[in-house]
């Protein structure tokens, strides 16, 4: 199995209408070959910091993805969010290899 996060840090009081955001998302990553499991993760310490966590079968599968068009899709609708504090947000990105269970 093959694990990204991508974490990001807002103002706290941007956190709920991110939540929202991630509620209404638009799903085509469910659809990708390997894909198995999405969530968003609010740390409880800290609001406004939020962690998207995909979990995939393989690395390639996730490489796949990555590369797709439904992928780009996505990443440019993020360009167009009207609140400009979230639109320029960049994520921290970690990718791990599940090596034990």
């Amino acid at each position: 199995m093959y694990v990204v996060d991508s974490t990001v840090v807002v103002p706290d009081h941007k956190a709920d209408e991110l939540i929202q955001i991630y509620r209404n998302r638009s799903r085509l990553v469910d659809q990708a070959d390997g894909f198995i499991s999405f969530q968003l993760l609010q740390n409880d310490r800290k609001p406004g910091e939020l962690t998207v966590h995909l979990e995939w079968a393989s690395k390639q599968d996730y490489l796949n993805w990555a590369r797709s068009e439904q992928f780009k899709k996505i990443h440019e609708l993020e360009k167009q969010y009207p609140d400009q504090e979230l639109q320029g947000i960049v994520p921290k990105v970690s990718k791990y290899e599940v090596v034990a269970e």
